[in-house]
């Protein structure tokens, strides 16, 4: 191989490993978002679904219903 397609090559293999690990970090980025939007919409959907009945219960219990 001659020395300027080696350089190429190398220089590509660098540029590669850099969009590799920016890749790894969207990809890190986009799971700990998922992971944020999981805790702060569907735990509150399920607590509420334990806590509704209970509030509805004692709420008409106060009204005598």
């Amino acid at each position: 191989m001659d020395e300027e397609t080696k350089k190429r090559l190398d220089l590509q293999d660098e540029i590669l490993q850099k969009i590799y690990i920016s890749a790894e970090k969207t990809r890190k980025y986009f799971l700990t978002t998922a992971i944020v939007t999981l805790a702060t919409f569907v735990l509150p959907l399920i607590a509420m679904a334990f806590v509704l009945p209970w509030f509805i219960k004692t709420y008409m219990s106060t009204l005598g219903i």
